[in-house]
C-alpha cells in the first residue's frame, strides 16, 4: 500500500503492514518515518514506564488515544486520559509513567541520533 511521495505528492500507508519496534517508550509502531519524508513523522506508541529522555532538534506532539498514567515534562506533571493532547518542545525532558497509547508525530521526522537518555542518578 506504500507509495513513492516523490511521484505522487502523498503517503499512504496502514499500520498493519508496520512492524512495531522497541523504544525507551515501550513500543512503537512508525507508520510515517523520515524514510518517507523528513517533514514530520506518524507514530503509534505504547508507552509503559518510559525512560527520561529529550530531544535537541525535535517538536514532539503527543495524543493520548487510551489507557492513562502521567507524563512528566520539565518539573512539571500531566495527568493523561484519551483525547488529552501535548506538544512537547525541544530539548524538554520527558517520560510518560502508566500504561497507555498515544500518537506520537514528531517535527521533523524521528531521527535516532536525537534522543538524548537524562541521567536520573543525580
Amino acid at each position: 500500500m506504500a507509495n513513492n511521495p516523490t511521484q505522487s505528492g502523498f503517503i499512504v500507508k496502514h499500520r498493519d503492514d508496520v512492524q512495531p519496534v522497541a523504544c525507551p517508550c515501550g513500543s512503537s509502531t512508525r507508520i510515517i518515518t523520515s524514510q518517507d519524508t523528513p517533514t514530520a513523522g506518524f507514530h503509534i506508541t505504547h508507552i509503559q514506564n518510559s525512560k527520561k529522555h529529550f530531544h535537541k532538534k525535535t517538536t514532539e506532539i503527543y495524543y493520548i488515544l487510551e489507557g492513562s498514567g502521567i507524563l512528566e515534562i520539565g518539573a512539571e506533571t500531566i495527568n493523561l486520559k484519551p483525547g488529552t493532547t501535548i506538544l512537547i518542545h525541544p530539548n524538554t525532558p520527558h517520560r510518560g509513567c502508566g500504561d497507555f497509547k498515544t500518537i506520537v508525530v514528531p517535527i521533523p521526522a524521528f531521527d535516532p541520533e536525537d534522543e538524548f537518555q537524562v541521567d536520573e542518578s543525580d
